[in-house]
């Protein structure tokens, strides 16, 4: 069997394992050594390759971007015990509920700032389900849509900045830009970074937001039925207000502030905003031993369960280059019509194809260092080639059956809400997000203006 065909096989394999439920980095790493063996034995891998493995263990171990992960997770861990998340839905609801579609104006808003201030997906969509659902519902709210907008609401820390998606894109795109760049003879190549990344995820974020909100009041004019207004609130005062905002607008100037105006890096911004959520929730009056001790430990278990899988892409990306299997990909992408654009549509629909079994970890670790050099070969700008990546990666978190967001409100919700009826309200969203990511598509300028506009 060539060496072309087992590179095939091996992604096939990996795909394979993972939709049996394998952990994911054992099964990237496992697949991929079992193919490398077999290969060996006809001479179409050198397993002389493997003594590379160490120098990219320690590469990811020591890289300063990615220690912004644990941080990030710690802040999302502490804000979702802090109170902050409550605080501002009954802020929120009270000022907006009064109005048609009211209540799900406030769960967007309020998803906006918590993802401004978190990444976190699923502490976001687990608060507001277990806070803002019930509300909805006893109000006359449709199930379907009442799920969708929180499901939608919540995955806004995939695309809003600070965001883990665009904290382990980013990296891997630096990667791949400059493999990409050497191999055409750029031997100076214009980095691509993180903070890059913030700052072009920003429109297309507020532009996702917009869709969220234009959707909820066409549904408001049209069936009004399903949002009805809530007449018997009362309206906050502004003290309320004040207190609900001031927490969460301190956060995102503290974090995202300091990232975009270039006073601090991703990494200490992250370090910034944690202390910050640490005298938060002490001001809150609930820090004590038993909250750090949880929220230590959970940030310990994400925080491991992804530099895993890191690991384990790094065994699978190593075989697979090894297989020749860049050399693939780089020929069909190149032989498409229609050029760079025909290979960046086979590419998203790829992606968000897979989105409907592999969460974004996955995809990013697996997908994107393969294709992601043949498309910046044929000329498409890494930077927006991150963004159009990360809009496609948060449709995944919403698309049945496989979208987590959904799992996260499924294990919230009452027990009269019905899968199928999860599904339905996300339905929806999913076009909503299909339509924003067509717009960064045909408007690169969404993606690029904001970060040459601060850093030139």
């Amino acid at each position: 069997m060539s060496p072309e065909l087992l590179a095939l096989l091996l992604v096939l394999l990996t795909w394979l394992v993972l939709l049996q439920g394998f952990p994911v980095a054992f099964g990237l790493a496992g697949t991929a050594l079992l193919v490398a063996l077999g290969a060996a034995t006809f001479g179409a891998f050198d397993l002389r390759l493997f003594g590379g493995l160490p120098s990219r263990f320690y590469g990811i171990l020591t890289n300063d971007t990615l220690v912004a992960i644990p941080l990030f997770i710690f802040m999302g861990v502490l804000l979702e015990r802090s109170g902050l998340g409550e605080e501002l839905l009954a802020a929120m609801a009270a000022l907006f509920g009064r109005v048609r579609g009211g209540l799900g104006y406030a769960v967007i808003l309020v998803g906006t700032l918590l993802a401004a201030t978190t990444g976190i997906v699923g502490a976001t969509v687990v608060t507001m389900g277990l806070i803002s659902l019930p509300g909805m519902l006893r109000a006359g709210y449709a199930p379907s849509l009442a799920c969708g907008t929180i499901c939608a609401a919540g995955t806004l820390g995939q695309i809003i900045p600070p965001s883990i998606v665009l904290v382990i894109l980013g990296d891997t795109l630096q990667g791949v830009n400059a493999q990409a760049q050497l191999a055409m003879g750029n031997f100076a190549p214009e980095p691509i970074s993180v903070v890059d990344l913030f700052a072009g995820a920003m429109l297309p974020g507020l532009l996702l937001v917009a869709l969220y909100l234009a959707y909820q009041a066409g549904v408001a004019v049209i069936r009004p039925q399903r949002c009805p207004a809530v007449r018997d609130l009362a309206l906050p005062s502004a003290s309320t207000i004040l207190r609900a905002l001031v927490a969460p607008a301190g956060l995102i100037l503290a974090v995202l502030g300091s990232i975009l105006f270039g006073l601090a890096t991703p990494t200490e911004s992250a370090a910034v905003g944690a202390a910050g959520t640490v005298l938060l929730t002490a001001a809150r009056g609930r820090l004590g031993l038993t909250l750090l001790d949880e929220a230590l430990r959970g940030t310990l278990k994400m925080t491991a369960m992804i530099y895993l899988i890191l690991l384990g892409a790094s065994v699978f990306s190593l075989v697979f280059i090894g297989l020749g299997g860049e050399a693939i990909v780089r020929d069909v992408l190149h032989a498409l019509p229609g050029g760079a654009a025909g290979a960046l549509a086979v590419v998203m629909l790829l992606v968000f194809l897979l989105g409907f079994t592999l969460d974004f970890i996955e995809i990013t670790v697996i997908v994107v260092p393969i294709v992601g050099p043949a498309l910046i070969m044929l000329g498409v700008d890494p930077l927006w080639l991150g963004i159009l990546l990360a809009v496609n990666l948060q449709t995944s978190f919403l698309t049945p059956p496989m979208g987590p967001a959904l799992f996260y409100l499924r294990g919230v919700a009452p027990a009269r809400i019905g899968t199928r009826t999860i599904y339905a309200g996300a339905l929806p969203f999913v076009g909503l997000q299909l339509v924003g990511l067509a717009a960064v598509a045909a408007l690169p300028g969404l993606a690029t203006w904001l970060p040459r506009l601060l850093f030139g």
